[in-house]
Parts: C-alpha cells; structure tokens; sequence
C-alpha cells in the first residue's frame, strides 16, 4: 500500500510544477495566469508570451507525465508484489490532477493537455500518436485547440477498447476505467470551452501568427 502512496504523491507533487507560471514570470515578468484566458498552459501561453515560451511550456509540461509514469514503472520494479499497471495509472491521474491542482500555485493550474500527453505516450506510444493525429487534424479543421484536446480525450477510452498491445505494463483491459478518468477529468477541465463551443463563441487560434 505504502508503494501506491508515495507514486501517488510524487506524481501529484511533480504535475504541481506549473512550468508555465516560472516561464512567463523569467520570460515576460508577469504570471501568464493573469492575462488572456486565465489558464496556465501552452494555448495561453502562446497568446500571452510567445511561441518560444509556448513551446517550452509545451515540452515541460508533457515531461512531468513521462517522469511520472517513470517513477511508477522503477517502483513497480523494485518493490514485489505491486500491481505495476495500478501504479501505472496512480501515478498517470495523480500528475494530471497535480496539473490542474496545483498546490504550489494556490490550486489554479492548467487543463492537462501536454502533460496528458506525456502519460499517454508511456502508457501507450500507439494510442498517443493516434490521439495526437486526431486532435492536430481537428485542430487545423475548426482552429480550435480546445476542439481537438476534448476530441482526442473521448478517442482515449474508445482506443483502449480496441487495442490491446503495446502497453508499457500489462495489458489493455485493464486500462479502460483509468482511460475514461482522464477523458473525464480533460473534458471537466474544458468545460467552460465545451459551453463556448456550443454557443459558438469559442476562441479560434491563428496559425499564421
């Protein structure tokens, strides 16, 4: 039980490290969560302080689900007779939660698309990729970013229906309840995009800026 814990709260700890908040205070002198939407990721980012910045949110905040799922897999390495798959998924929820929750930046955080991506990517590199494809395609069709990180979170479950291998521990069966908690924790986090989208209001981001 002990195991479970501690992946629990490094994970969570590590997703607490809103990479973006340190960027734009080092970059622009200013925290990014009080400019544009409010949100601490790489979408806000790009529309606050610039490419440059985004891309290093964007690359920071998708480690913290590798080393995540890292930590989980060298636990379940060297501590027996632990459900390495459940550690798997501990750690894979706790670094989003951490994401979104941040307790070093008073609970405000991002909505956990990088660092989503990272755990998927060590959950399942195949999955990942599909996920990624779709969200860049709906993405460039309506010029949404929120449209295609909502759309590929729903894709996760129905993936995990259909592909059994290439799982980093065990096998897929295991991972559906784990995949709909992230969908569901994603859309929670977009809630307030799906609201937009529906009204359609929803901001739409210019690629050729």
């Amino acid at each position: 039980m002990a195991s479970y814990i501690i992946v629990a709260i490094v994970a969570y700890l590590l997703g607490s490290i809103s990479f973006s908040v340190i960027i734009s205070k080092k970059m622009a002198g200013f925290d990014v969560r009080e400019k544009g939407s409010g949100n601490a990721g790489a979408t806000n980012m790009l529309r606050s302080v610039g490419k440059g910045a985004a891309a290093l949110t964007l690359l920071a905040d998708a480690l913290k689900g590798v080393v995540a799922i890292l930590f989980a897999i060298i636990v379940g390495a060297i501590v027996k007779d632990t459900d390495k798959a459940l550690l798997v998924q501990i750690a894979g929820i706790a670094v989003v939660l951490g994401h979104t929750f941040p307790i070093f930046f008073g609970f405000k955080g991002g909505k956990g698309i990088a660092t989503s991506l990272g755990v998927l990517l060590m959950t399942n590199w195949k999955i990942a990729l599909i996920c990624l494809v779709f969200a860049l395609v709906l993405m460039a069709l309506t010029k949404m970013v929120s449209m295609g990180s909502v759309g590929a979170a729903i894709l996760f479950p129905v993936l995990v229906l259909f592909i059994n291998t290439n799982y980093t521990v065990s096998e897929g069966s295991s991972y559906f309840v784990y995949s709909v908690i992230l969908a569901v924790l994603v859309a929670f986090n977009h809630r307030s995009n799906i609201k937009r989208i529906l009204n359609g209001t929803e901001n739409k981001l210019s690629f050729k800026k």
